[in-house]
């Protein structure tokens, strides 16, 4: 890249040289205008919502002038959707609200709850306690617990 920079250069000296470019004559120089608005003006959005992926996300934004105004929002991996409101103006510049809410509303018990009448328990004539007697049996060892574990890829397959 270096060599035909090099190149053009001498070439450009070369010429300037033997006459062909005169200095101070006009270059002609396509230029293109492009089209400045001094008042910029949109509104645009998007709304994914994949049942396959679980992938939901929306954004809405304007713009009037300096002022943008706007709302995104996205699900979070841990279960909540996080919603950002923002502004921005040349005086306060970029302020945003973020806020979140569960993707799961917490489950409300709605039937009334009714007192069932105390059951009506008769006393039984206390007897002699029993003679507690120590039974012969064979002590108790804890030992490692034994886990069956199996996975399984469309490749690869082991089992435990």
């Amino acid at each position: 890249m270096a060599f035909k920079f090099i190149a053009f250069f001498a070439l450009c000296i070369a010429a300037a040289s033997a006459g062909v470019i005169v200095p101070g004559a006009p270059l002609a120089v396509a230029a293109r205008v492009e089209e400045y608005d001094p008042h910029p003006q949109y509104t645009y959005g998007y709304d994914v919502k994949d049942a396959l992926s679980g992938d939901s996300k929306t954004a809405v934004e304007t713009r009037d002038g300096d002022i943008v105004q706007g709302q995104y929002s996205l699900n979070d991996a841990d279960g909540y959707r996080r919603i950002v409101d923002y502004t921005s103006d040349p005086i306060n510049g970029f302020n945003a609200v973020v806020r979140r809410e569960p993707l799961v509303a917490p489950v409300v018990a709605t039937a009334p709850v009714v007192a069932a009448p105390a059951p009506v328990f008769k006393a039984a004539p206390l007897a002699a306690p029993a003679p507690l007697v120590a039974a012969a049996s064979a002590p108790l060892v804890a030992g490692p617990a034994v886990v069956k574990t199996q996975f399984a890829s469309p490749l690869i397959s082991y089992a435990y």
